[in-house]
């Protein structure tokens, strides 16, 4: 009887586990999921724009920050990451929708495409994501740490590059406040490249007789 009705008990247990998957025997925690700001309006026309076409590749970066989750660390080695607060989309893909955005709405080039097989253009956009977390210590703040170069699609050679680190602030104890701080890093560098590449252009004039890409 007593091996009978520890059987039943392991049993229920186990049912138990299954149905919370369904919601049943406890509600799960719903996920809260964030995103980076984006420009609305991406249809400028500056009637200056440079004969160039700009291609944007993707964001290579360590497996924590292709994935959804927000990471956190503390001053030393630990990381880890948030298992209901989450992105979107991964970092390395937001990151470059607002850079792609960005410089489309900018209007100060002929055209801006993300880099595809069939895809062809004067200028290649390279990036790497080495830090986008949480780093808590005798205060918080959001660390980035990314670098971006820009290769001529012809020759392959690097043209220009630019690495950017900043520990953003954290104003508050709440997750939405880290958030907050990664998303003015994030605007922090896309202006930093659009800046950078216009003075790049502006030192290095392309021809105006260079054919569009098709």
């Amino acid at each position: 009887m007593i091996k009978r009705r520890a059987v039943r008990g392991v049993l229920a247990v186990l049912a138990c586990g299954v149905t919370m998957i369904g919601n049943g025997c406890g509600a799960a925690r719903p996920a809260k999921y964030y995103q980076l700001t984006v420009p609305g309006d991406m249809s400028a026309n500056d009637p200056n724009a440079l004969p160039v076409t700009l291609l944007l590749g993707p964001l290579t970066a360590s497996h924590l920050y292709r994935e959804d989750r927000i990471v956190y660390s503390s001053a030393g080695q630990n990381m880890g990451t948030y298992e209901y607060q989450r992105w979107a989309e991964p970092p390395t893909e937001m990151i470059q929708d607002v850079l792609f955005r960005q410089l489309r709405a900018s209007g100060r080039y002929r055209t801006v495409n993300s880099l595809r097989s069939n895809a062809r253009g004067d200028f290649v956009l390279h990036g790497r994501l080495y830090d986008f977390k949480e780093v808590s210590g005798s205060s918080m703040v959001a660390r980035m740490a990314i670098e971006y170069e820009l290769r001529d699609a012809k020759t392959g050679t690097t043209v220009w590059s630019h690495y950017y680190t900043h520990d953003e602030p954290v104003e508050g104890k709440e997750v939405t406040a880290v958030v907050a701080a990664l998303d003015r890093n994030a605007q922090g560098i896309v202006g930093q490249v659009k800046a950078g590449l216009e003075q790049y252009f502006a030192a290095h004039p392309p021809a105006a007789g260079t054919a569009p890409a098709q």
